[in-house]
């Protein structure tokens, strides 16, 4: 007997194939036929099939193994709270004196390790969700726990670059604070 993925993939082929003809036809007749296209490279999930995790694109792996930010602190940098990498890059205008970008500097390597090991966490997560439902064992009880899994890899993730972004906050003055918003633009 063929596990369940390979059922559900080979009778997805053989329903769709009427419906993909008759949609390259259909675009044909609208179109012309040099504007026909097979329906897979319309469709919103085009090549993600191929991803090693179906959830999350190459880049994406790339940015939490590298522990980048990915807009994750945002209610923290839009409302006043500057992020030590942004600090970093802004350090002469903002008149970070020796002490403050060392303070600064230690919050970053700090918050970049953090951030190294709680993406790896979210892959690892994603991974396990997707190994569910690519191994056909996916049930109520076992999505519920492995989306819990995801939700807290995000979750630790997003809260350990906000906890840096509040440290940070703690070594500027207030002049500085107002400067760093005018110099990103909030």
């Amino acid at each position: 007997m063929q596990p369940l993925p390979v059922v559900l993939t080979t009778l997805g082929a053989l329903l769709c194939a009427p419906w993909v003809h008759a949609q390259d036809a259909h675009s044909a007749q609208r179109h012309g036929a040099e504007a026909a296209q097979p329906a897979s490279a319309s469709s919103p999930y085009a090549g993600m099939q191929s991803r090693a995790i179906k959830a999350l694109s190459p880049q994406q792996i790339v940015d939490l193994r590298e522990g980048k930010g990915m807009s994750l602190a945002l209610a923290a940098e839009l409302n006043g709270y500057p992020g030590p990498s942004h600090t970093l890059e802004l350090a002469d205008r903002l008149g970070l004196s020796n002490e403050q970008s060392l303070r600064v500097k230690a919050l970053f390597a700090q918050m970049k390790n953090e951030a190294m090991t709680a993406g790896e966490a979210v892959i690892a997560a994603e991974l396990a969700l997707d190994e569910l439902f690519k191994s056909g064992q996916a049930t109520p009880a076992a999505l519920k726990a492995a989306t819990a899994g995801v939700a807290l890899a995000q979750g630790r993730l997003r809260e350990s670059h906000l906890r840096y972004h509040l440290a940070t906050a703690e070594v500027l003055s207030p002049e500085q604070m107002a400067a760093y918003s005018c110099l990103r633009g909030n």
